[in-house]
């Protein structure tokens, strides 16, 4: 892992995170680059084209979704695996879909933008090392069993377009997080696996934030542009997202994150 130092732009700093393929490499260097641009060690420019792919390592195998074995339900321990080394894929590929927001967008955006998605990007790469610490006192561990690459097809979808990336990830894909968590803590609970729940609470936690952050920056966007966020948001969600939203929301925590049911109700299916 190449530490960022004084020289460094944050879109050079980006990129190297996303090109780094190793798990725990690619962790450390998310928390160097954060830490880097909060002690002011970090010039604001975005002089580094963003790769069109991340790097990946060797595991875990990569199957299109409807390949992916079924989970089972979550009263055995080798479904609690799966359906926790799911989620680790998630939160690894959600460290490169922070940095790519950066390094492929900062620049129409105050360094505030910069900020948020740091801390964004800091949090991603802790909540792996949680998940993949979880899996490993599991007998298991990140790359053991297959997953699926939905995820960075969104961020392939949204490559040129701000608005429809803050969207699709964190106003769409985050924001479903928030309404399936709850249910998957109780089910680790009737489980009696409370570790993971709590786990996964604090995550949930976190990712209320995000999807904070998405809905801030989308609004500050949209109103500077005198759009309607709320209208341009459902018009940027048919166009760019492939899946639909399904009920039930969590339209507490969404509500939190400043994701309003006026957004939203209209796409339901």
């Amino acid at each position: 892992m190449i530490l960022p130092d004084a020289t460094d732009s944050v879109g050079a700093a980006c990129a190297r995170v996303l090109l780094t393929p190793d798990p725990h490499a690619k962790l450390m260097a998310a928390r160097a680059v954060a830490r880097a641009w909060r002690q002011g060690r970090l010039a604001h420019r975005f002089d580094t084209v963003m790769p069109d792919r991340p790097a990946r390592p060797d595991a875990p195998q990569l199957l299109p979704p409807n390949r992916m074995p079924k989970r089972g339900r979550i009263g055995s321990e080798r479904a609690r695996v799966a359906m926790l080394h799911a989620l680790a894929h998630i939160e690894f590929v959600a460290i490169d879909l922070a940095f790519d927001l950066i390094g492929r967008f900062g620049g129409e955006f105050p360094p505030a933008f910069v900020d948020d998605w740091m801390r964004v990007g800091a949090e991603e790469a802790m909540h792996f090392a949680l998940l993949d610490r979880r899996l490993r006192q599991m007998g298991s561990r990140y790359g053991a069993l297959p997953a699926h690459d939905g995820l960075w097809e969104a961020a392939s979808e949204t490559d040129s377009n701000a608005l429809a990336r803050l969207a699709i990830v964190p106003m769409v894909l985050e924001a479903r997080a928030l309404d399936i968590t709850p249910v998957t803590v109780q089910r680790f609970e009737a489980a009696g696996d409370p570790t993971s729940a709590r786990m996964l609470r604090r995550i949930m936690t976190d990712e209320i934030r995000h999807v904070a952050a998405g809905t801030i920056w989308f609004k500050r966007a949209t109103n500077r542009m005198g759009l309607d966020p709320a209208k341009h948001y459902q018009k940027l969600v048919k166009r760019h997202f492939r899946g639909s939203l399904k009920p039930p929301f969590n339209d507490s925590a969404r509500r939190q994150a400043g994701l309003t049911c006026d957004f939203y109700v209209a796409l339901a299916t």
